[in-house]
């Protein structure tokens, strides 16, 4: 039997099984993970995987060939970079041993958001990307998507995680590097077009390397000479490659959901019910994969220097999409799959622990106002230093976030605090926490894999 029908017969089954245990509240479980809620059921073709992969780990797909996607988003960390708030090109190492740069290689600030996890983004729920939800799909229709590139979003992007992949490699601070450093950098010019020429500018490098040729032809048959190969080419593979590498869909709350009764303790069980019941956890982080996929307003701290450089200090979050002032302060709500392993926590990466986001969800308006901030896991340099809290300092903006807090006090005790987090801790697939396996030993561009 595959495992396809296999997931689809005990989907069937769950209410009759969670109604065998008075100790569950069986309305409000979700069904289980199926391979019909991914991309390709899950198990996109091998030679668009592999591609994906490469480009993935290679370095040539940035500004000054030192960064990678896996250098903010590594399989030995769990997707994440495991700090608050991330250093982009110029830095060397990877989480906490990131260092800022130095000299002319100087990173110019900290990224102004927290890396997100990638688990299970090839999920077609997963329809706003990016913690303000800049990236819009379809579930229904995936290729009709909604990216910030204006007239030159290009044509054929199998969906918006595919979409998404076009961006950081056109950030400046996350992939490019400045003016003056490199090709792609400098191709940006005054009616010239904001991404294009950025993109030209890497198919450029890939054309160029008879493997990746090679590699691009045998991920889609239309592709005769290198000329063929087009950003949506990238980007699809890239696509295929996280849908399939980075599926965390067998935990042991899936197993539970499956019919496997004794998989969760009677504390976590006691979570699971908190979760589902009097903590109301569910309210936003319902579904399958624990979110509403909306944006909401829990008071976070704003630390760093903020993600648009003409409102420095501040995060608009949803705001920076929607142009709605209703939507301030408002950001995505993430999955909880594998959240024992994704930290820190939060859009600005403030909360350092499991438990210390947990506990902010009870009073999100005095955590707020007694933000401890050492918290932050940020690598040191004075001149970013200096800046890392002004905005969390600046009352008035503190103000403003904690206006339209949606998180009401909720007073749990310690124990059902302790009960709420081991329920948290059975969220963990430990088969794709160890993910050494997808590191190539080396790319076809020939630069080194590891930072």
């Amino acid at each position: 039997m595959t495992r396809s029908i296999k997931n689809n017969l005990l989907s069937r089954s769950i209410a009759l099984t969670v109604l065998t245990s008075a100790q569950v509240f069986a309305g409000s479980l979700p069904s289980p993970v199926i391979d019909s809620d991914y991309y390709d059921n899950g198990d996109p073709a091998p030679a668009k995987y592999e591609l994906g992969r490469m480009l993935f780990f290679d370095k040539i797909m940035s500004g000054n060939r030192n960064i990678s996607c896996a250098t903010c988003h590594n399989p030995l960390l769990a997707t994440t970079d495991g700090l608050s708030l991330g250093i982009g090109e110029g830095g060397r190492f990877i989480g906490p041993y990131r260092t800022t740069g130095s000299g002319d290689d100087a990173v110019p600030g900290r990224i102004g958001r927290h890396a997100p996890h990638l688990y299970n983004l090839g999920a077609r729920e997963f329809i706003h990307l990016n913690w303000q939800g800049i990236m819009e799909g379809n579930a229904d229709k995936p290729s009709e998507i909604s990216i910030p590139a204006g007239p030159e979003k290009p044509d054929g992007l199998d969906n918006v995680l595919a979409g998404q992949a076009l961006f950081p490699i056109a950030n400046i601070n996350e992939m490019i590097g400045q003016r003056g450093e490199n090709e792609i950098a400098d191709s940006v010019r005054p009616g010239n077009g904001r991404f294009r020429p950025i993109w030209e500018g890497y198919l450029k490098r890939i054309r160029a390397i008879p493997e990746y040729v090679e590699l691009f032809q045998a991920a889609y048959p239309n592709i005769s000479l290198p000329d063929d190969i087009k950003i949506a080419h990238y980007a699809n593979a890239i696509a295929a490659f996280e849908t399939r590498a980075f599926r965390a869909d067998n935990s042991r709350f899936d197993q539970y959901l499956r019919g496997g009764v004794d998989a969760l303790s009677p504390k976590e069980v006691e979570g699971m019910n908190l979760f589902y019941g009097a903590a109301g956890c569910d309210s936003c982080h319902s579904g399958k994969f624990q979110t509403d996929h909306s944006f909401h307003n829990i008071a976070m701290p704003q630390i760093g220097p903020g993600p648009e450089a003409r409102m420095p200090l501040e995060d608009r979050g949803r705001t920076e999409a929607s142009r709605e002032q209703s939507d301030f302060a408002k950001f995505k709500t993430p999955s909880l799959r594998n959240v024992a392993h994704t930290a820190p926590y939060g859009h600005s990466g403030a909360f350092a622990t499991l438990e210390g986001v947990v506990r902010h969800h009870l009073n999100a308006l005095e955590s707020l106002d007694n933000y401890d901030t050492s918290q932050a896991l940020m690598p040191s340099r004075s001149d970013l230093d200096e800046i890392d809290f002004q905005g969390y300092e600046d009352v008035s903006l503190r103000d403003k976030i904690a206006q339209n807090n949606e998180l009401r006090p909720n007073p749990l005790s310690d124990a059902e605090v302790s009960a709420l987090i081991a329920f948290l801790h059975t969220l963990t697939d430990t088969d794709s926490l160890n993910l050494r396996k997808l590191i190539p030993s080396q790319v076809p561009s020939g630069i080194a894999v590891s930072d």
